[in-house]
């Protein structure tokens, strides 16, 4: 059986983020229930919920041109991680019990830590423009 290390989990990421095209971005979007829905069913994925929340509402604002202070590098690398969760055939499958998401959770992971700055800008500017249209009401 393959281990799934850090290592591994930052390949499959890179491997991914470098297939992202901007088309991708819109169809990741449209699947995202499914996504969020295989999340919420897994343990290992779970503790992730936030997380992938924040990240689809980035690749949203930014898609539709509302958000656009990220690199793409970052945008890539988020929709590659998500593309890899609902992927259920990658390199771990998803239906070996127990040890299926594990390599999801990982990819998760290794995104988190290298858009961490961007996510922590993104929902800064959020809250802001949420705060101002509450205060427009």
């Amino acid at each position: 059986m393959a281990t799934f290390s850090e290592r591994s989990a930052n390949e499959q990421l890179n491997t991914e983020a470098d297939r992202v095209r901007r088309d991708d971005v819109a169809d990741l979007l449209s699947r995202q229930k499914s996504i969020e829905d295989k999340v919420r069913k897994s343990g290992k994925l779970r503790r992730f919920s936030t997380d992938i929340r924040l990240m689809f509402s980035m690749l949203r604002d930014y898609w539709q041109g509302n958000y656009r202070e990220v690199p793409w590098k970052s945008i890539a690398a988020i929709a590659g991680a998500l593309i890899y969760v609902l992927n259920p055939l990658d390199l771990i499958p998803d239906l070996l019990l127990g040890i299926g998401f594990l390599d999801d959770a990982g990819v998760v992971a290794a995104c988190l830590a290298l858009v961490e700055t961007d996510l922590l800008r993104y929902a800064a500017w959020k809250e802001r423009i949420q705060e101002t249209e509450i205060t427009t009401m």
